[in-house]
């Protein structure tokens, strides 16, 4: 007997989230995880290394909670916003009787660790303007215990709507928690739904270091919520969720100085964004352009396979989206510096010139 066959069944059949280091690749030009595309030192003094750290440290917690405009009582820090994910599941559905909601094509870990703790997916998908079918997710309410959604979204860039997030965090009180994912809120914060805490205590944000704060590498991430919602998911997490570096580090990075660094990072990628937009729309390969919030642009082009094939051969490393709903022919393309993305344009360019027409070109958003 094999001992796989000792696994639960669920874990079996189960095919693992396909992270950007779990595909691989081999390149010089990382696009493909939606990284920061340069690291910034900081220090650690080891001289607490021997003691187990605190479960919520209190300067991250109180830091994060001055930063995002809540009181501390309302953030839960965790490993990365994934470990959030997964403990809003464990938190509030139990296995083989609850179920989730997600509007697909989304982020592939809600999926992933709803499976994982044996609770059902109801899957409602994106409508043709990739907005949450807002009517049919209210009526599901009834089947579910969680509402994922992500904004920006992550492959597609849109951000969810506020008037259909109110209406349904309305409908949704005491039936249902809504998640809203802001994972690249940085990148757009004046679209962060995070003020909507103080009405509706159904609602949970989760955010995470690993974009702008370019901290990928530390995996913390946060989630903020009613208090209530707060103490519930610090029953759950584990004892030391936050090793004692990582904790000093996250403090160093919503510091004064570092909240400074993350802010000019921020703009200087969304001024590379808005250039390989002004690029993109101009190219013949170039089909369609989708919405750009995050640190990252989703393309059609006319024939994906290609593109991606002649990336691979210059050493760019994209991430492919063909395969999700809706998504033929595109590619996911993370915004790094400059030299990054003239490298990007120089092969896009080249292909552009076997491209008879560009007479079906559109953009989603210009």
């Amino acid at each position: 007997m094999s001992i796989a066959n000792l696994a639960r069944r669920v874990v079996r059949a189960l095919t693992p989230y396909q992270s950007a280091r779990r595909i691989g690749g081999q390149g010089h030009v990382w696009l493909n995880a939606n990284e920061a595309p340069l690291a910034y030192p900081f220090t650690i003094e080891g001289s607490r290394l021997n003691r187990y750290p605190e479960c919520q440290p209190a300067e991250v917690v109180n830091s994060y909670a001055a930063y995002a405009g809540v009181n501390p009582d309302q953030v839960l820090v965790s490993r990365g916003a994934d470990e959030a994910i997964e403990l809003l599941i464990r938190t509030f559905c139990d296995a083989g009787e609850d179920q989730i909601l997600i509007c697909p094509p989304t982020y592939g870990m809600y999926a992933i660790s709803a499976e994982t703790c044996g609770v059902g997916i109801v899957e409602l998908p994106l409508t043709a303007s990739r907005q949450p079918d807002w009517p049919a997710i209210a009526d599901r309410l009834s089947d579910v215990k969680l509402v994922f959604l992500c904004s920006p979204n992550n492959p597609t860039g849109d951000l969810v709507g506020r008037k259909g997030l109110i209406a349904l965090l309305e409908k949704a009180r005491e039936r249902a928690i809504v998640v809203v994912d802001e994972a690249y809120i940085e990148f757009c914060p004046e679209s962060s739904v995070v003020d909507l805490l103080a009405q509706y205590p159904n609602l949970v944000v989760t955010r995470t270091l690993s974009k702008a704060f370019a901290l990928a590498g530390i995996r913390c991430g946060f989630t903020l919520g009613d208090p209530e919602v707060i103490a519930m998911l610090a029953k759950v997490i584990a004892p030391y969720p936050i090793p004692e570096p990582i904790a000093q580090i996250a403090a160093q990075a919503l510091s004064p100085m570092g909240l400074s660094l993350m802010q000019e990072r921020v703009q200087e990628l969304n001024k590379q964004k808005a250039l390989i937009k002004a690029e993109l729309i101009r190219l013949a390969c170039v089909k369609e352009v989708f919405e750009d919030k995050g640190n990252f642009v989703l393309v059609r082009f006319n024939d994906g396979a290609s593109v991606f094939a002649a990336m691979k051969a210059a050493g760019i490393i994209l991430r492919d989206f063909s395969t999700k709903p809706g998504l033929d022919n595109s590619i996911r393309i993370t915004i790094g510096y400059q030299g990054e993305m003239d490298a990007v344009i120089k092969v896009l360019r080249d292909l552009s010139l076997n491209t008879p027409s560009a007479s079906n070109q559109t953009a989603a958003s210009i």
